[in-house]
């Protein structure tokens, strides 16, 4: 096996939005390093049941309906 074709593995601190801080090891920054997280479990809406707004304001539904009156009529 080739010498120095990993990189180091070593521990680092990883702090939470809350603030709280775990040790875990990794091959990210320096050996003692800290991780502050903007984005994390305890912050982010696909864990938090977050409520995401889906908004039509001038888009797709609106310029068809200016298009075609709101209504559409289908042939036969």
């Amino acid at each position: 096996m080739k010498a120095d074709t990993h990189p180091d593995y070593h521990t680092i601190k990883v702090q939470m939005t809350d603030g709280t801080v775990y040790e875990t090891r990794s091959t990210w920054g320096k050996e003692g390093d800290t991780m502050t997280l903007e984005i994390d479990p305890l912050a982010h809406p696909a864990w938090t049941g977050g409520k995401g707004q889906l908004l039509d304001q001038g888009g797709q539904v609106a310029r068809f309906n200016k298009r075609f009156g709101g209504g559409l009529t289908l042939r036969k």
